[in-house]
């Protein structure tokens, strides 16, 4: 079997990320959306909430499971039988630092596969999406109608 993951933060998840992991989707058996646990981070959602909300919006495609890390994405790979991560790039600055990462994963025998994200959803970035709804912005045609009912609901408890 062969199995990819699609590590992130998710905070929140993007039509953006969601453009990525149904086209790897269709590339490989089983997708593991592998949520980061970064207690380093401050994050706007838990990590048991992103994976909530990520489940609900990849329900749709039967090969996608929902996961969370902390550590070293090689070693989460190499644990669960996962043979690639598959990244997406929105421009020249995500290749730069994504370059460095696949180099170094690959010397523990992990291959990272780039996708280029849709020209649609090329700007979109959890950064983006929080800093807008925390300014009361409509991010409606950025993120799944759960994620977005989620933002309002936090942004309105701060």
């Amino acid at each position: 079997m062969k199995r990819a993951v699609c590590p992130g933060s998710f905070d929140p998840i993007t039509y953006g990320h969601l453009d990525i992991i149904e086209r790897a989707s269709a590339h490989f058996d089983q997708v593991v959306v592998a949520v980061l646990e970064n207690r380093t981070k401050a994050s706007l959602f838990t990590v048991a909430e992103r994976i909530e909300m990520i489940r609900k919006t990849t329900s749709k495609f039967s090969n996608v499971i929902v996961d969370s890390w902390s550590g070293l994405l090689v070693d989460y790979c190499k644990t669960n039988s996962v043979q690639a991560i598959v990244k997406g790039l929105r421009a020249v600055t995500d290749f730069d630092y994504e370059l460095q990462m696949a180099q170094v994963n690959l010397q523990s025998g992990i291959e990272t596969m780039f996708m280029a994200t849709a020209p649609a959803h090329s700007f979109l970035s959890s950064s983006l999406v929080k800093e807008l709804a925390h300014y009361g912005g409509d991010v409606s045609s950025m993120v799944p109608t759960n994620v977005n009912a989620a933002l309002k609901a936090q942004v309105a408890r701060k």
